[in-house]
């Protein structure tokens, strides 16, 4: 008799099974409010919006009147919280709130944000999107200061460089602004203090943040422009790469002492990680990524029966190559929306049912015909594999694969979890091998000029360093993501007894 299955958390590493897509690393939320209200109600559906962003931990903290209140904990956002939750953070001013996928960082709920610091100018609060490049120096600089920290993510670091600098500033905004000239890297912040709501972002601009204004006249800031919708309020602006805006006395003022250059946002903001309903300095995703398909058909065209996309960044960009190139567009996949972090663990040779769980085939619009296959990537191949599989099993008698990006070969430092270059395919094989590793009749990618121009009149320029290997600022040799949880062996910069 087979045992009973065993119901566990499916950790980070295992989950090249299901899904070896890229994860961005968070989303920010923040809204500061003239009535004392239910804040933590709209950083709950603000985060709600914001879930594709991080799905593994997320929480909300609530100011009211100089005391801080929060709830967070590892799973998504309506696992976390629930009415009695919600009621117990309680009515405030201000509210600051997360989602979180960790790229650096174990996944337990020590690394679990916003992070509560309290010292002698008063408590402050912090969330963070992006990935700091030298943040291990910084933490080190610190530590060897005395500092102690609970944490093995970057948003400590800039705790850190934010509460030293407040110790001999008049203010937080200015600890804020002089602690920007020590951090580098991405980062799009939300600050809390007993009185004011602030938001900065890196002088490069790699991660999205945006200000809006509800219809009774509160200040939102969040990663999307979707977040904003979901609470009803009318999108202002993006803000600017280098800008710090603080809310206070609701009224608003900015900083600009780090602005001046254009942005380079990371280009996957358009391609995968952003909701298609967000727009992004000036920019709808949907559209950006109708022009991916556009594109793909015009660099890599091919003859076929009908165009699919694996949902759900690949259908913005199916129907775009579908449109273009006459091809009728069809929906070749169901998505299981009711999956969380939870499975049945399978045995070895069952594993390929988890892909199974996730997608399922529509036989009806694939069978006896010839197929276009639209996704946004292929990191390691495992997935991409499967997936042309199904479409096989489900009767396709040729698949042809269109990638909506160019080929992944150089890590990324700025908040997606490609860390190095062994984990990518496209650096051990060529386009015609990868095509016969995962199985399909043709592949096409979209070109680096290519995704460039899928967003052309945004008010920013690209990062693209994950495809060129040139980064918009200096990079470390080696940025590994355990670079705060090394074994003893490998801690080679201290004396540790």
């Amino acid at each position: 008799m087979n045992p009973l299955p065993v119901i566990l958390f499916i950790p980070k590493n295992q989950e090249v099974f299901m899904f070896d897509k890229l994860k961005e690393e968070c989303g920010v939320f923040g809204i500061y409010s003239e009535e004392r209200t239910d804040v933590a109600v709209s950083a709950y559906y603000g985060l709600y919006a914001l879930q594709h962003r991080g799905q593994e931990s997320c929480g909300i903290v609530v100011n009211d009147d100089g005391i801080f209140s929060h709830h967070k904990d590892i799973g998504l956002v309506n696992e976390v919280f629930n009415k009695d939750v919600l009621a117990k953070l309680g009515q405030g001013k201000i509210a600051i709130g997360h989602v979180r996928y960790g790229t650096t960082g174990v996944s337990n709920r020590t690394n679990t944000q916003p992070l509560v610091v309290r010292h002698v100018k008063g408590p402050m609060a912090i969330a963070h999107n992006g990935n700091l490049t030298y943040a291990a120096e910084l933490r080190e600089e610190y530590e060897l200061k005395g500092g102690i920290f609970h944490t093995t993510n970057d948003t400590e670091v800039i705790s850190y460089a934010i509460t030293e600098k407040r110790l001999d500033t008049g203010s937080i905004e200015e600890a804020v602004e002089q602690a920007m000239y020590k951090v580098k890297g991405a980062y799009s912040i939300v600050v809390m203090s007993p009185r004011k709501l602030i938001a900065a972002r890196d002088k490069t601009g790699f991660r999205p943040l945006c200000l809006g204004k509800t219809k009774t006249g509160a200040y939102v800031v969040a990663s999307e422009s979707c977040a904003l919708d979901s609470i009803n309020a009318d999108f202002i602006r993006d803000i600017k790469p280098g800008e710090i805006v603080v809310i206070e006395n609701n009224q608003l003022h900015s900083i600009t002492t780090h602005c001046g250059q254009k942005g380079q946002i990371c280009v996957f903001e358009y391609v995968y990680f952003a909701r298609p309903d967000s727009v992004i300095e000036g920019y709808s995703v949907h559209h950006a990524r109708l022009r991916a398909g556009e594109f793909l058909y015009e660099e890599s065209p091919c003859e076929a029966d009908v165009v699919i996309g694996v949902p759900d960044s690949g259908l913005d960009a199916a129907l775009g190559f579908s449109q273009v190139s006459g091809i009728p567009y069809g929906i070749g996949f169901i998505k299981n929306r009711y999956v969380g972090r939870t499975f049945i663990q399978p045995t070895q040779g069952e594993r390929e049912n988890l892909v199974r769980i996730k997608l399922n085939a529509i036989s009806d619009t694939v069978k006896g015909k010839r197929v276009v296959l639209i996704d946004d990537s292929i990191v390691r191949g495992t997935t991409s594999a499967r997936i042309v599989k199904l479409i096989r099993e489900a009767g396709a008698t040729e698949v042809h694969m269109r990638i909506s990006s160019p080929p992944f070969v150089n890590p990324c430092y700025f908040g997606t979890d490609i860390d190095s270059k062994d984990k990518l395919i496209a650096c051990r094989m060529s386009v015609d091998e990868i095509c016969k590793e995962i199985g399909c009749d043709s592949l096409g990618y979209l070109s680096v000029e290519g995704v460039r121009t899928i967003a052309k009149d945004a008010n920013t320029d690209f990062c693209c360093g994950c495809f060129t290997g040139d980064y918009p600022v200096e990079v470390p040799d080696e940025m590994p993501k355990d670079k705060f949880e090394r074994k003893i062996n490998n801690q080679l910069s201290l004396n540790i007894d």
